[in-house]
């Protein structure tokens, strides 16, 4: 759908749904901003956003007839489709966009887009890296960080874009059609969002849908449900391994990954001469070089920022050493599945700061992946008492619950001793006690700088 000549409804007046409603704005759509919170400040929002100053702002409850007026609406990643407001923009025959669509609707250039549960934002920057040391104009985008929406409009048919694409942006997609995609892994995580598994895959998977069979889609070849998709995939299946060698593809055989094709295989890099900690590091190492490759990029010019890359924010980052104790900053594992990674790139006894907001996982496997590493399990937020319960169940009774988050810390650092970490890698969300996990782990390296030797 082309969208000039149409009125669009913007839905959500945060990050997202302000660089959407600039981007509609700039190419002279017909927009109106609209927020479920009925006392949102609009003063304050257009002094946040001046572009917008004069757009009209629709707050708290929709009539039908209000919503009739729209020709389709466009969701910030935030908002879920199953909202009653969005089910009667539906049954108004309102067409549901998301963000990432309408940001489509408009670029040029070629596209690469990396999905998965874990490892999204450290192969998206690293990949985004890689493109830079290559092409003149690269866009890093998505749920990395930068609102895809605030790029489009600039692009020209020789951008690249490189972007990280959550489940949440996958629900809304139409045309959207990336030359090279990637799903990282699949498991367990938004299930408060999406209710079943089968509904997250398939939403993960979402992301092929308008590749054809002559484009890339790179996978995990030890994800198993990865593997089944890859057997019905539309598209040319590029695999990676940490575990085993494979005929085809990029593999990790002890400290050296090689690539396999066409009968030849090449060792590309040693593990030592990343900067990277642990196996799934190496996998989103091997997921960015498949992409880059079937992307026209030369080795050489891949192996160059392999060797001088550096971990991304709030991923298992090592942030500074007091009394012999290392502190890490993992506020990015928001999931079981990510904190089981940062459990693994330890190579220290730990002690592990736990917990926050309830996006009804289960703790089962986070507890047993401690493997003797963990000294003391320290809780905090809605999730304290259920990981609890849950590590007390496998044996594991070294827990303590803590009120604040810098109780946890100072907690952590007064029971430490030389030679430990301490390890922030909560497997759960930030929401309820900070706005996103990045401020999580702002707040957290500033404690942790502040305390005394």
């Amino acid at each position: 759908m082309k969208l000039e000549g149409k009125k669009v409804l913007v839905v959500g007046a945060g990050k997202s749904g302000i660089a959407a409603s600039e981007l509609l704005l700039d190419k002279k759509i017909e927009t109106v901003l609209y927020d479920g919170n009925k006392d949102l400040d609009v003063e304050k929002l257009y002094e946040k956003a001046p572009k917008l100053k004069g757009m009209p702002v629709l707050l708290g409850e929709l009539t039908d007839e209000q919503l009739r007026a729209f020709d389709v609406a466009v969701l910030s990643p935030g908002v879920p489709t199953d909202l009653p407001v969005v089910e009667r923009m539906r049954a108004q025959n309102v067409c549901i966009w998301g963000e990432i669509e309408l940001a489509y609707s408009f670029a040029k250039g070629r596209l690469i887009a990396i999905t998965g549960t874990n490892g999204k934002t450290t192969t998206t920057a690293l990949t985004g890296e890689i493109m830079k040391n290559y092409f003149k104009d690269v866009r890093v985008v998505g749920n990395i960080g930068i609102p895809y929406t605030s790029e489009a409009a600039t692009m020209t048919d020789e951008t690249v874009t490189v972007a990280e694409i959550s489940s949440f942006q996958l629900e809304t997609i139409h045309e959207f059609h990336p030359q090279i995609s990637a799903i990282l892994n699949i498991t367990p995580d938004h299930l408060n969002r999406h209710h079943t598994m089968e509904c997250y895959i398939q939403t993960k998977e979402a992301i092929t849908t308008n590749q054809t069979n002559d484009e890339v889609c790179v996978l995990n070849y030890e994800d198993e449900v990865l593997r089944a998709f890859g057997e019905s995939a539309p598209v040319h299946v590029v695999w990676f391994s940490s575990v085993r060698k494979l005929a085809e593809g990029f593999y990790l055989d002890g400290e050296e990954i090689f690539y396999a094709h066409d009968g030849n295989t090449e060792k590309m890099i040693n593990v030592n001469d990343l900067n990277l900690l642990g196996r799934h590091n190496y996998e989103n190492v091997m997921a960015a070089t498949a992409m880059s490759v079937n992307f026209g990029v030369p080795m050489e010019k891949i192996v160059e920022v392999l060797k001088r890359f550096q971990a991304v924010e709030h991923r298992i980052e090592y942030v500074t050493e007091k009394r012999g104790v290392r502190f890490y900053n993992d506020s990015k594992g928001t999931n079981p599945d990510a904190a089981i990674q940062g459990i693994r790139a330890m190579n220290r006894p730990t002690l592990l700061i736990g917990g926050g907001y309830d996006k009804q996982s289960t703790y089962d496997e986070w507890i047993d992946a401690f493997d003797g590493k963990v000294k003391k399990l320290v809780l905090i937020g809605q999730t304290a008492e259920k990981i609890e319960v849950c590590a007390h169940k496998h044996g594991f009774m070294d827990t303590v619950r803590c009120e604040t988050f810098e109780e946890a810390i100072r907690y952590c650092y007064d029971h430490a001793v030389s030679g430990d970490a301490v390890l922030l890698s909560p497997a759960c969300a930030s929401w309820g006690m900070f706005p996103n996990y990045e401020e999580r782990g702002r707040i957290f390296k500033e404690i942790v700088r502040g305390l005394e030797e």
